[in-house]
């Protein structure tokens, strides 16, 4: 297998074959830390296109079912071992990631490595799995199974895409689903290359692949007579259009939406160098842009003073700059409209009177002013209300504000449309766990936050705005299934 090139288009994958898009449609994707660099170039799909998809992955949809969990479990076993078979192409693959997406390597590496694990974490649930529940009574014996529901359309957003591809890809084959997986338009290349080498060690037609615009063939895909259900990452807006368009067939939806994460820092907590790094790796990994990130950091008013110094000293130790210099700890945000979106922010916040500081080191301000970037931000005590509260930013910029009481932090915590996830940062477990329980969030992490804090088993989710349904975990199995009930007369059956 050769290394990936430089300057690479990359097609469709439709039952087994690579091809082209009908009328060898394609786009662009620049680098966001110097915007005139062209990446590469991606297929541009048509409605035809995904026809043409949906229908391979619902001719291998019966074959495909019928494997026992086992049998599914050995090719997932196979694909993680494919995906790093060649050294040379996993480091092409991540630095091209960085190119694309602007995200520091070290970052990209993690994303490629979490895939395959995710992968072999799903196949190690294969003896679960095949368990069906036996249940007798006075008048039946019933069996309580699943099945999986048929093609399942995977939708990813630009940020994370290959680690969120691990929260359902697996799991969706696992379940015995054939899939077709749109990636972003913002990050198509790196995550086309690593699918195209996941469908090629799979049967024809079990995994496919379509890029293109969501505008011009999401709606196709994810309102297509064949799919039977949709797992949507992205925004709150787009994920409500995915469910009306879905709702015509009554296609059942996963929709893992925005968040904007409260951190209750405790009077009680362990506060050191090492918990400042946890603070700003749940915060500003990958530049701020992560469902999960920590966006709103609430401090016991007795620990308020030291935790802004050494967090504010901990986010002045950072580099920004290009993602594949060594040297760099936060690339630039991925694209100018979520740039502005942050920037905007930035300056409500300013205006408004809050103490805003910009963090961090610049060692080259030409390509700083040329790319997406942006400092880490924070704003210290702004009102529960401003935007830079009440929003979720996702990008580098973060408000801090104090609170009195658990009863004040609980409420601050709560008063917001999204419940993705939350964290909580005390010495004490018997009170961690009885705060978080009154957190309305779909996970909380203990004395830390976001990706590094993340447990695969445990499902991934959330309350109100931030969606239905969950990933990860065996719960991501079964969200991919649905229940079948077989009964018969009372000791006949079994």
């Amino acid at each position: 297998m050769n290394a990936v090139p430089q300057d690479l288009e990359t097609q469709l994958f439709i039952d087994g074959d690579v091809r082209k898009a009908t009328g060898g449609r394609t786009y662009d994707l620049f680098n966001p830390a110097r915007p005139d660099e062209k990446v590469g170039q991606a297929a541009k799909a048509t409605e035809e296109d995904v026809d043409a998809a949906v229908n391979a992955a619902h001719r291998a949809f019966p074959a495909w079912a019928a494997l026992s969990f086992e049998e599914r479990a050995a090719h997932l076993r196979r694909v993680a071992e494919v995906l790093v078979a060649d050294a040379d192409n996993v480091t092409a693959r991540a630095r091209l990631f960085c190119r694309e997406h602007g995200k520091i390597l070290r970052e990209t590496e993690l994303e490629l490595s979490r895939l395959g694990e995710r992968f072999l974490l799903c196949a190690g649930y294969a003896d679960r799995l095949a368990v069906d529940e036996r249940v007798s009574g006075d008048r039946f014996d019933t069996i309580i199974t699943r099945q999986p529901r048929g093609v399942a359309a995977l939708i990813v957003p630009w940020n994370w895409p290959l680690a969120i591809l691990g929260s359902k890809l697996p799991q969706a084959l696992m379940a015995g689903n054939t899939v077709v997986v749109k990636p972003s338009n913002s990050a198509s290349l790196a995550p086309s290359l690593t699918l195209k080498l996941i469908a090629e060690t799979l049967p024809p037609g079990v995994v496919n692949v379509v890029t293109g615009s969501a505008g011009e063939i999401g709606d196709a895909l994810v309102g297509h007579k064949y799919v039977r259900f949709v797992n949507f990452t992205g925004s709150v807006g787009i994920g409500q259009h995915v469910m009306r368009v879905a709702s015509g067939n009554t296609t059942p939806v996963t929709l893992e939406l925005g968040g904007n994460d409260a951190a209750l820092i405790m009077q009680d907590a362990k506060i050191d160098e090492d918990a400042f790094r946890r603070m700003y790796l749940g915060a500003f990994m990958s530049s701020g842009q992560v469902c999960m990130a920590l966006k709103r950091m609430y401090v016991h008013r007795s620990r308020y003073d030291e935790v802004v110094e050494g967090f504010t000293a901990e986010c002045q130790k950072q580099v920004i700059g290009d993602g594949l210099l060594p040297e760099t700890t936060m690339g630039p945000v991925n694209n100018s409209k979520q740039l502005k979106v942050v920037t905007d922010l930035i300056a409500q916040s300013r205006e408004a009177g809050f103490e805003t500081i910009e963090c961090g080191h610049v060692p080259d301000q030409e390509l700083y002013s040329q790319g997406y970037f942006q400092r880490p931000t924070l704003v210290y005590n702004p009102d529960q209300d401003a935007p830079v509260v009440s929003e979720e930013q996702f990008g580098p910029v973060l408000p801090i504000m104090p609170f009195d009481d658990d009863e004040t932090a609980i409420a601050m915590a709560n008063d917001s449309q999204f419940g993705l996830c939350s964290s909580v940062w005390t010495e004490d477990p018997q009170r961690a766990v009885a705060l978080s329980r009154r957190l309305e969030a779909g996970y909380t992490y203990l004395n830390a936050h976001g990706p590094m804090a993340q447990d695969g088993k445990g499902p991934f989710g959330g309350f109100k705005d931030s969606g239905i349904g969950r990933n990860l975990g065996y719960e991501g199995i079964i969200q991919f299934q649905g229940y079948h009930a077989i009964s018969g007369p009372a000791g006949w059956l079994f």
